[in-house]
């Protein structure tokens, strides 16, 4: 199965290609492309639908995987952890009313949730050591405590925040191609802090979950789309 990988930025894109290689893990990436798609929803779908387009005539994905970096909400996905979705929500995406958010299916449009294969989400948490919850898409980084917790009112399930995976998935469904999602959590969903932020070791536990997930989908075909 060919799988297709879709990150925001190169830093996140080298970070899968460092485990890809025999020689750190011992594992047969072949089948395996990474890309960076650039930051937010919107060049994330278009990146992913055009590699998904040009792939389709030869040798077409079998899966997508948007990945990277992210935030997390502390109880749940401290810094450093990793964070599979077993749904993947666009946030923000309807209407600011008087009585509240609204989201966009409420005012009669489109889609706000995809869910990934959930037996695919439980292998690639048990290999990984990742926790499973609903990662959020945002076109804004949550920057305040209010923020956070309005997000946590509305999403119970919410385990990380990222900008890219909902364009990701929506691109994916499209083309008809299942699709997972993986965070490593660099930061606290919050109160601004660039000084408490971990970007390397959320790379490099980034690097770690690639190097565990690949046996992992090298036998995906038995599990449920």
């Amino acid at each position: 199965m060919r799988v297709l990988v879709v990150t925001a930025v190169p830093a996140e894109r080298d970070a899968v290609t460092r485990a890809l290689g025999p020689d750190v893990y011992g594992v047969d990436a072949d089948g395996v492309d990474v890309i960076a798609a650039g930051v937010g929803p919107a060049a994330a779908a278009a990146g992913t639908a055009t590699a998904l387009a040009l792939a389709s005539a030869t040798r077409p994905y079998g899966l997508v995987i948007s990945a990277g970096i992210g935030g997390g909400f502390a109880r749940v996905a401290p810094l450093a952890s990793l964070v599979v979705a077993d749904a993947i929500v666009a946030a923000d995406l309807g209407a600011e009313t008087p009585d509240g958010y609204l989201p966009v299916t409420a005012l009669g449009f489109g889609t706000v949730e995809h869910l990934p294969p959930a037996a695919l989400v439980r292998a690639v948490a048990d290999a990984t050591g990742a926790v499973t919850g609903t990662v959020l898409t945002v076109s804004t980084v949550t920057g305040s405590a209010a923020r956070a917790a309005e997000l946590r009112a509305r999403h119970a399930y919410a385990a990380a925040e990222a900008m890219e995976g909902f364009g990701v998935a929506e691109a994916a469904a499209r083309h008809g191609v299942p699709v997972l999602e993986i965070r490593a959590v660099s930061n606290a969903v919050g109160p601004r802090d660039r000084a408490a932020w971990r970007i390397g070791e959320a790379l490099e536990a980034l690097t770690g979950a690639f190097g565990k997930l690949v046996p992992v989908l090298e036998g995906w075909d038995g599990y449920d789309r």
